[in-house]
């Protein structure tokens, strides 16, 4: 089991409230990502849940047993950290079985669930290596081979990627995921990085100022943003955002289109524009366009063998059945 409810939790550190007052329920085996600027209050939202941290206010529910008073170690969960956390001095073996030697279980049995997350994070062969003799993505597995040993309700993930350079990033993306799918265990994840929120979770949660904007499936949240905070930090590049006499021709504030939703013609088109600076990413290229009467360039999503040349006059059309409109509060207008 592992089920975690959030009632009307607050946080405060000081005179400075940094979650307000918060409610979410977190299910049984799902992969939950909080994302959102620096500052949004996400690390503080999983410290709180593993314990660290002491709740101003409010209830944290574990499998139905109120928790909130309850001593991290006797939570049921395991944290990964950013910094891996691990013992210089130890072999792999020591630091993946460190929390059952201090729980004192039996010798036969510490050996059994080492050696068994050892198989499935690929680290059999490194059992008798010291940390400093491994990758960095060998590191992390490690300090996640010493929370599955503890056989948790939920894994806490925070920023657990930062660390390490794209390619590995990638990579221990795609095992956390598959992790993830084998054990079937209750994940949180804390990132900043969007990307890896809509390619890992179940359900993503949208931070900001320690209020939550949004919760919903990754596609969700892509194509039914409920606000423009949501529509501008979710999807890379980030949605076109257009206010002003533009937007009120569709009765809006403001009107969003995605790069990957405006066509780009030499000839004609709803925007005349100028090609400023081009990204060519191999498979796609995007173009930042700067369009007359728009106080902001648009960013528009081309096949990668497209090429435009830097100041050349182009013509945009946004296609309206993938426009999103919002009102002056910012909110989604359906």
């Amino acid at each position: 089991m592992g089920r975690i409810v959030l009632d009307q939790v607050k946080k405060r550190f000081g005179d400075v409230t940094v979650i307000p007052e918060l409610d979410l329920e977190i299910e049984d085996g799902e992969f939950v990502v909080f994302v959102g600027p620096s500052g949004c209050g996400k690390s503080t939202l999983l410290r709180l849940i593993a314990g660290l941290e002491d709740v101003t206010d409010g209830k944290i529910v574990i499998d139905g047993t109120d928790a909130t008073e309850v001593p991290p170690a006797r939570r049921g969960l395991a944290m990964v950290f950013q910094s891996y956390a691990l013992y210089p001095h130890m072999s792999v073996r020591k630091n993946i079985a460190f929390p059952l030697r201090m729980a004192r279980l039996a010798p036969a049995e510490q050996k059994r669930r080492v050696e068994q997350a050892a198989e499935v994070l690929n680290l059999t062969d490194y059992l008798d290596r010291r940390p400093g003799q491994l990758s960095g993505g060998q590191r992390q597995r490690v300090a996640i081979g010493r929370a599955i040993v503890r056989e948790p309700s939920a894994f806490l993930f925070d920023e657990p990627l930062s660390n390490l350079d794209a390619a590995l990033r990638v990579g221990m993306r795609l095992e956390i995921s598959e992790l993830h799918k084998r054990l079937k265990t209750t994940m949180i994840y804390v990132t900043h990085d969007q990307v890896e929120a809509m390619t890992m979770a179940d359900k993503i949660v949208v931070l900001q100022a320690g209020v939550i904007e949004q919760v919903g499936s990754p596609l969700e949240l892509y194509r039914r943003p409920r606000n423009t905070f949501v529509a501008g930090f979710i999807g890379s590049p980030k949605m076109n955002l257009i206010c002003g006499p533009e937007a009120a021709k569709h009765d809006a504030t403001t009107i969003g289109i995605r790069p990957e939703h405006i066509d780009i013609s030499e000839t004609d088109g709803a925007w005349k524009g100028t090609i400023g600076v081009s990204e060519h990413l191999g498979s796609d290229t995007f173009f930042h366009v700067q369009c007359d009467g728009l106080a902001e360039p648009l960013t528009v999503r081309a096949p990668g063998e497209r090429a435009l040349s830097y100041g050349a006059d182009v013509h945009l059309t946004p296609r309206r059945e993938h426009m999103h409109r919002f009102d002056a509060q910012g909110l989604r207008i359906d």
